[in-house]
């Protein structure tokens, strides 16, 4: 089992814009996190789902990813319908809900400014996600949402954009015995706009499920995706 990743500290330095956007919300509303949201999840899970940065009034208000505002309510009623989350999604984090062979990280792990990040603070938190893929067993299927998350997935994973663009359901198995199945991001403006419909995020989860299943087999004869930080490259080791 893979032990807890690295994590920021609550008034972590690293983006200077998020910290200083960090203490005016807590002028203004003490009564929330404020501060960067940590994965949630099983650190061993196989699944890895990485979504952009929390919302302001979503996982920044109340300290999980993706609860609180209108992308949590697609993403864990899809979770629940694929058998990757039980209990009842109520948008708090205490309603029980556990999730099942399933991490949900984030690329930024603090709330930027109008849900937009900076380059250079995907780039400053990439160590962290970095840390989600650090020891063995590593996740096994990973599931970006949105091109930002994908890019700093392929980022951490040393992998070239140009051999594995963002496209919505596709499927990219790569040289560590990973594979990447990216989305667009179930955020309310993708809903509106019908850039991403329930349907569409149900036929990328349905091809996940698949992943998933397929990669537990394969753990249980002893494959293990295993990731090397250090050279930035990415190995498959069989057990004996």
């Amino acid at each position: 089992m893979r032990p807890g990743s690295p994590a920021p500290s609550a008034d972590c330095p690293l983006c200077p814009r998020l910290a200083a956007f960090r203490r005016a919300n807590r002028r203004i509303h003490p009564d929330w996190h404020n501060g960067p949201v940590a994965s949630f999840g099983d650190p061993a899970a196989t699944l890895l789902i990485v979504g952009l940065a929390p919302g302001l009034r979503g996982a920044n208000r109340t300290g999980r990813p993706f609860t609180g505002d209108a992308a949590g309510e697609i993403l864990y009623a899809t979770l629940g319908r694929f058998g990757f989350a039980r209990g009842q999604y109520r948008a708090v984090p205490d309603d029980g809900l556990e999730l099942i062979d399933c991490r949900i990280a984030n690329a930024v792990r603090c709330v930027p400014p109008e849900n937009r990040p900076l380059g250079a603070e995907v780039g400053a938190c990439r160590q962290f996600l970095e840390g989600e893929l650090r020891t063995s067993p590593a996740p096994a299927v990973i599931l970006p949402l949105g091109g930002i998350a994908h890019g700093s997935v392929l980022r951490a994973l040393a992998l070239e954009r140009s051999r594995h663009p963002f496209a919505h359901g596709a499927v990219y198995r790569v040289h560590n015995g990973m594979t990447l199945a990216p989305s667009y991001h179930c955020s309310r403006y993708n809903l509106n706009t019908g850039r991403l419909t329930p349907a569409m995020f149900e036929q990328v989860f349905a091809t996940v499920r698949a992943l998933v299943d397929a990669a537990r087999a394969g753990r249980a004869r002893g494959d293990i995706a295993a990731y090397e930080p250090q050279t930035g490259r990415a190995t498959r080791r069989l057990g004996s």
